[in-house]
């Protein structure tokens, strides 16, 4: 079967690049060996950030530039006037809210925060403040920061491509001929479930599997250490919760990162992320929860946590290296041979990434991608369930 893009990753940059070469008219297939959105995307906070964590300074960095389009055109997609059309998706909130603790420091951030961000901060008005904020020093803002359900996000997106997507064995069912580093002239399948192999030949691989991006680099010839991966310790807390999307902000960092769902037993989770969560990179689960508790007591005085329950998950942020291991600003891609290797970043600059890969493709070739003779039995991937469905021991408060 030949193609024109054969994409390996099936996250939220590899279903947006499916969606959009598909409607662009390229002849294209997506790989994926867990269930779709496993790792970085399923584990996100869904926050389409505007450039808020990285304007605390006051000053418009390159990561603030990079990003601070994204909620616009995300909300165009979202409402369905932009494409891909992803408007039924479900938007976990609107907007985020901004608030600080007593110190200096969080009060020099808010005053950043305001002063970077491109659309600005609206104050909230006491009628529309919400109560778990009410105990909070200061003035509370509200950022037009939409908030997304990330499985909502890749059902969306899969929805619509059940017949572009195999669910893979990379480690016995996957094999590449190449013409030499970087050059893929043959993909070699095994069914999962049988002895049917599919041969496919694409003019071009691109790689958005996140952290197995180094592994599959490794097996074409190329050098997998070009990426790094950045360690989060996130923290879920489970019970009879307010749903709260926002920042609590505190010198140049976001000390709290809070988004909301709610579990399949009816309660409301809480995924807690920014400085707590990078922190806890060098804790235990134990003492991450216990610092947890005594963090969101300062962040968000008076709300009562005696009985809620609580969780952590690791996850790595897979990206492009760079210099001291820093976050890179935007989007990062490579291209050796027939191979671009694809970074988004953060889960907001996905559409750019997608913008990346696509300048750098000839024109499509091969016959349109509705027209490819999959095999039927072949497994599809499903997309994976988020960090609090999975099975995982919770701990009462101590």
């Amino acid at each position: 079967m030949k193609l024109d893009v054969l994409i390996f990753g099936g996250g939220g940059a590899g279903l947006w690049l499916l969606d959009s070469l598909g409607r662009a008219g390229y002849s294209t297939l997506l790989l994926e060996r867990d269930a779709l959105g496993t790792g970085q995307t399923v584990a996100a906070q869904g926050i389409i950030h505007g450039g808020i964590k990285y304007t605390l300074s006051g000053l418009l960095t390159e990561s603030a530039r990079a990003i601070r389009e994204m909620p616009a055109l995300w909300k165009s997609c979202l409402s369905g006037h932009s494409k891909p059309d992803i408007s039924d998706t479900r938007v976990s909130a609107a907007f985020c809210h901004l608030w600080r603790t007593k110190s200096l420091s969080s009060q020099l951030g808010m005053v950043g925060a305001r002063a970077g961000l491109r659309s600005g901060a609206s104050k909230v008005t006491q009628e529309h403040l919400p109560g778990v904020l009410s105990c909070c020093p200061g003035e509370v803002f509200r950022v037009d920061e939409q908030v997304v359900d990330t499985p909502s996000l890749l059902e969306s997106l899969a929805d619509r491509h059940r017949n572009r997507m195999l669910k893979i064995d990379s480690a016995d069912g996957l094999s590449f001929d190449l013409a030499g580093k970087g050059r893929v002239r043959t993909v070699r399948l095994l069914n999962p479930t049988d002895d049917q192999t599919l041969e496919l030949q694409p003019a071009t691989v691109v790689l958005t599997a996140g952290e197995g991006n180094a592994e599959l680099r490794e097996s074409m010839g190329l050098d997998g250490q070009l990426m790094q991966r950045r360690p989060l310790h996130m923290v879920l807390v489970k019970g009879k919760l307010p749903n709260l999307f926002g920042h609590c902000v505190d010198g140049t960092k976001t000390r709290a990162t809070i988004t909301s769902s709610t579990s399949t037993d009816g309660l409301t989770v809480w995924q807690v992320g920014g400085q707590i969560a990078e922190d806890g990179v060098t804790m235990t689960e134990t003492s991450l929860i216990a610092h947890a508790q005594r963090e969101l007591a300062a962040v968000l005085p008076g709300l009562d946590i005696s009985e809620l329950a609580w969780a952590t998950y690791r996850v790595d942020r897979a990206e492009a290296k760079s210099p001291g291991g820093s976050k890179p600003a935007g989007a990062q891609i490579d291209q050796q041979g027939n191979v671009i290797t694809a970074w988004p970043t953060k889960l907001a600059l996905v559409p750019e990434l997608t913008k990346l890969i696509m300048d750098r493709l000839d024109a499509p070739t091969c016959a349109a991608s509705s027209k490819l003779e999959l095999p039927p039995d072949w497994p599809r991937p499903r997309v994976a369930m988020p960090p609090w469905e999975r099975d995982r021991q919770w701990h009462g408060q101590s």
